[in-house]
């Protein structure tokens, strides 16, 4: 998303979390995930919606005929919230309630204590994509359904993995938009460290690292970012030493491979 879009999510996010005692809230994730599945299929209705040339009134009373009587009143009122934004595309608007959805699933787990366990399973999940090309396929495959692609999601995380993170993975499956699978889900391990405004480090390294390890490093991290970060930690033999690590967009690579590979340039040049 870019300019007002991402303003306006922003400002939705800010109203859902305002929301987080509403007695609805449990049940806010799988209705917004319904809506956006909606906008998402009936183009003329999302066009009306994300249109902010439409009179506020129209668009308004447009939500309540769809959806009163049928989600909550809380889905009701974060649908209106987000129509009243301003919007680049429509498409950004599905894109935003997806998000909503995504943060009220992570709200509810950091409630009920399982939003450690969400993360380190949708990390976990990320890497097993990486891992099998077969299954990247499968998931980005336009021949098979939603329901199908769900199904393959349910199956892998096999009843074991926290209701937020079978909700989540269950919809992002179905609803790629064009996107790499993986950067679906590296977008969701995101939104789940932003519920606790902490950053997540992708950090790989050669052999397993111990507790003392694992907290010398964060606490390293955490004074370099100046927030709280939260490492997930792969084992790749390809690393041969030392580590390398990402938080979001910035690389730090102190792997023995990338001393080696800038040793070989310095010989070469």
């Amino acid at each position: 998303m870019i300019g007002s879009s991402r303003e306006s999510l922003r400002a939705c996010q800010e109203g859902l979390d305002a929301r987080r005692q509403d007695a609805a809230f449990p049940q806010l994730s799988g209705e917004l995930f319904a809506v956006a599945d909606l906008l998402g299929q009936e183009v003329q209705l999302r066009s009306t919606l994300g249109d902010s040339g439409q009179p506020q009134s129209v668009r308004q009373g447009l939500v309540r005929q769809v959806l009163d009587g049928r989600v909550s009143e809380l889905a009701v009122d974060i649908v209106l919230m987000a129509v009243d934004r301003r919007w680049a595309a429509d498409l950004d608007l599905v894109l935003a309630l997806e998000q909503l959805a995504d943060q009220a699933a992570f709200t509810v787990a950091e409630a009920d204590g399982t939003l450690d366990a969400t993360e380190e399973e949708l990390f976990r999940f990320g890497r097993a994509i990486d891992a099998s090309p077969d299954l990247q396929m499968a998931l980005t495959d336009p021949a098979q359904s939603t329901a199908v692609k769900a199904g393959i999601a349910r199956d892998l995380l096999q009843g074991r993995s926290t209701a937020a993170t079978q909700a989540v993975l269950e919809y992002a499956v179905g609803h790629l938009h064009g996107r790499r699978i993986d950067s679906v889900v590296d977008e969701l391990c995101g939104l789940a460290a932003q519920q606790r405004e902490r950053v997540v480090a992708e950090v790989r390294v050669a052999a397993p690292l111990d507790e003392s390890q694992i907290r010398r490093l964060s606490d390293a991290l955490s004074r370099l970012k100046g927030r709280t970060v939260r490492l997930n930690v792969a084992v790749d033999p390809a690393v041969l030493g030392g580590v390398h690590v990402r938080i979001g967009d910035e690389v730090i690579d102190g792997t023995v491979a990338a001393r080696m590979e800038q040793a070989r340039r310095t010989l070469l040049g």
